[in-house]
């Protein structure tokens, strides 16, 4: 058996010796070159000017050629994203006020802002009901001081919400950011979900990206139990005015349900998602279960947020 053949690469005809690979024979040939990387490594690149002179062929390799990568675990650190850096604060019930009958606007003011990203979750440390975790967002007209805290809570069945439990002037403790679910500016459309007061962690992060990224598409979805419980309607004139194209508000009961409310869960209205839709749902387990099974179908990221009932 002859101990060199004939190759052709790019049209051209090459003798190489058995053993070699198509790149050898092309770096030999003169048809590419080799370039220094940034790393210190040699990798193969368009060869400017011509190659080094050809080294005898060898009839078998050893070792195959092999290009320095950074090791694996370094790759995965540089892919992680760092922990947010946790703070404790301690603060003062300021402000509680009925949004509508089912719904309570709670403000807690601390001693010194926490750093906070928009959907930002915190945990509330309260005296005889516990630890709580909330996402703080901004009073529906959009105001918040820097050291404010505000919380869109819900009446139970009964009646009852958590404001009830912390009267005006209530000293309560905070740590923050807690969870995964704060708004990631870059990527492909943002597509917000919320039901009921789910929609605290939704409008922070709208309005933040109205600012930060004022060209990038968005879709708001909101949803309600009871087309009265909708609060949000001065918020949602303000996403319009700034551009934001699709929103679909829609309610489970049609009592008194007005024109621009769609009947029946939100999940029926969402749009047809995409591989490249990021996805913010905040809501009851149902709705955040439901989005999750939706997004995970076409691959598209999505960050639930749990509301406490």
């Amino acid at each position: 058996m002859s101990a060199r053949c004939s190759l052709v690469v790019n049209g051209k005809s090459v003798r190489v010796a058995t053993g070699d690979t198509p790149l050898d024979a092309a770096v030999e040939d003169g048809m590419i070159a080799y370039a220094q990387a940034t790393h210190g490594a040699a990798v193969p690149g368009q060869g400017a000017s011509p190659g080094a002179r050809r080294v005898p062929g060898r009839r078998e390799r050893t070792d195959p050629i092999r290009l320095a990568l950074p090791a694996g675990p370094a790759i995965l650190a540089q892919a992680e994203e760092p922990a947010p850096a946790v703070a404790m604060r301690t603060g003062t019930v300021t402000d509680v006020r009925a949004l509508t009958t089912h719904v309570i606007e709670l403000v807690v003011t601390v001693n010194k802002d926490l750093p906070l990203g928009p959907g930002a979750q915190v945990a509330l440390a309260l005296d005889g009901v516990g630890l709580r975790t909330l996402c703080p967002t901004l009073r529906v007209d959009g105001s918040a001081e820097l050291n404010e805290l505000v919380f869109h809570l819900a009446r139970d069945e009964d009646g009852w919400s958590l404001a009830d439990s912390l009267p005006l002037h209530a000293d309560v403790k905070v740590r923050g950011p807690v969870g995964r679910a704060q708004y990631r500016p870059g990527g492909g459309r943002l597509v917000l979900v919320s039901a009921g007061c789910g929609f605290g962690q939704i409008w922070s992060i709208a309005r933040a990206a109205r600012y930060i990224e004022p060209t990038r598409d968005m879709c708001v979805v909101v949803g309600a139990r009871d087309p009265l419980d909708l609060y949000m309607r001065e918020s949602l004139e303000w996403l319009r005015a700034t551009g934001v194209g699709r929103i679909v508000l829609s309610a489970d009961r049609s009592r008194q349900r007005p024109p621009d409310v769609r009947p029946g869960p939100l999940t029926a209205h969402l749009p047809a998602l995409r591989a490249t839709d990021v996805v913010h749902v905040a809501g009851d387990s149902s709705t955040v279960g439901a989005v999750q099974v939706l997004a995970a179908a076409v691959g598209a990221r999505c960050y639930p947020v749990l509301v406490d009932a």
